[in-house]
């Protein structure tokens, strides 16, 4: 792929259309196409300033412009504890929290009362655009659904059997206490669709940089099923744990949770290696960060600025210091040259304006005895201008 950078080359046109104010002239135009056919590299000129001139042209491979956007993932990490407090958060869909918080302070358990919510559908509608949020046809239905508010408020009425029987205490081990609330749920026979659970647990649970990892799943691997996988990850069995599998005394494998907060993401060159790149750049700043080859993509993107920008260096600092004195010492002579022609035209109003100066010079010998005679008093050229 040829690279062609003309910027430099314009003639300023003698009224602006619209925004243009510039335009390409014939041999602008010529030096452009003779670039393009030769497809040849070319270097930009430098001129006595230092300064870039005329045109530029790379040749590039198409994989040169081309990356791996990869997701690196870090696992969660958190906190829990049961409380009246965070189990009220569960009163409202996460995707309608404010509308419903809305209805709820406005009415109460009125909500509750069946068909009383498509009563309010039009002042719901207009409370939400003068706010400006938009609602899609499945939200605005779900707003106005009274199952889905009774379905909200019996996962409190879980949640507070669940603390009952838990009890209160905080937990840095976010695994125990989830298995503990399965234990409790299964043997009060309260049965959960996942989404639900995790509502619970999502609502008195917290990330803490102190708490125990969250395990995601733990899996045993055959050999069989190990080089398969190290094939297509492209690694050794040692390093699976740049991908995610961190291997256990027992010779299983534990996949962490991740955490959507601390999820971030890396452009690879397509020429470079995904696990070269995490291992030189990544790896060595987040020790426990691993890659997420499912989520990857491959991207392009042409910069003009990363392939012809040429740095200018700056000038030395004795060149600063001697045109900064050269132009104190410019302007003190324009200042010095002005107050000269400033004095020179006052003197000359002065004067055309009949002023004296001897009877100033008789007021300063005997100011008491002018003041007593009435006499006119006069003052100097030095008096009135300083």
């Amino acid at each position: 792929m040829q690279l062609i950078d003309a910027n430099l080359l314009f003639r300023k046109l003698r009224k602006n259309l619209g925004d243009k104010n510039c335009e390409f002239a014939p041999e602008h135009i010529d030096e452009i196409i003779a670039a393009y056919l030769n497809f040849q590299p070319i270097e930009r000129q430098i001129d006595a300033n230092n300064d870039p001139v005329g045109i530029a042209v790379q040749i590039f491979d198409n994989s040169d412009f081309g990356y791996h956007k990869v997701t690196i993932e870090r696992p969660d990490r958190r906190r829990a504890q049961f409380s009246a407090e965070r189990l009220e958060s569960l009163r409202f869909d996460k995707s309608l929290r404010e509308p419903m918080e809305q209805l709820w302070a406005e009415h109460g358990e009125a909500v509750y009362t069946p068909g009383f919510l498509k009563s309010q559908t039009k002042a719901i509608q207009a409370w939400c655009d003068e706010r400006e949020i938009a609602l899609n046809t499945k939200q605005r239905a779900k707003l106005i659904d009274t199952e889905s508010w009774v379905a909200q408020r019996d996962l409190i009425k879980v949640g507070m059997q669940l603390m009952q029987a838990i009890g209160t205490e905080e937990t840095a081990d976010f695994n125990a206490f989830s298995e503990q609330v399965t234990k409790v749920l299964k043997a009060s026979k309260i049965k959960l669709s996942a989404t639900e659970k995790n509502a619970i647990l999502n609502a008195v649970s917290w990330y803490s940089e102190d708490a125990v990892k969250v395990i995601d799943k733990s899996i045993f691997l055959t050999k069989a099923e190990l080089a398969t996988l190290g094939e297509r990850l492209g690694c050794e069995a040692a390093d699976l744990a740049d991908f995610g599998l961190y291997k256990q005394p027992d010779g299983s494998y534990l996949t962490y949770a991740s955490s959507g907060d601390l999820r971030d993401t890396e452009s690879v060159p397509l020429k470079d290696s995904i696990h070269r790149y995490f291992r030189a750049e990544v790896k060595p700043h987040v020790d426990e960060a691993w890659i997420n080859l499912d989520t990857v993509k491959i991207g392009y993107e042409i910069s003009f600025n990363k392939y012809f920008y040429r740095h200018k260096p700056l000038r030395s600092l004795d060149d600063v210091t001697r045109d900064i004195l050269a132009l104190e010492q410019k302007a003190d002579g324009l200042i010095a040259d002005r107050r000269s022609c400033l004095r020179a035209l006052l003197r000359a109003d002065f004067f055309e304006r009949g002023l004296s100066e001897r009877p100033v010079a008789a007021r300063q010998r005997n100011p008491d005895k002018a003041q007593r005679n009435g006499s006119v008093e006069h003052y100097s050229y030095e008096d009135i201008y300083g």
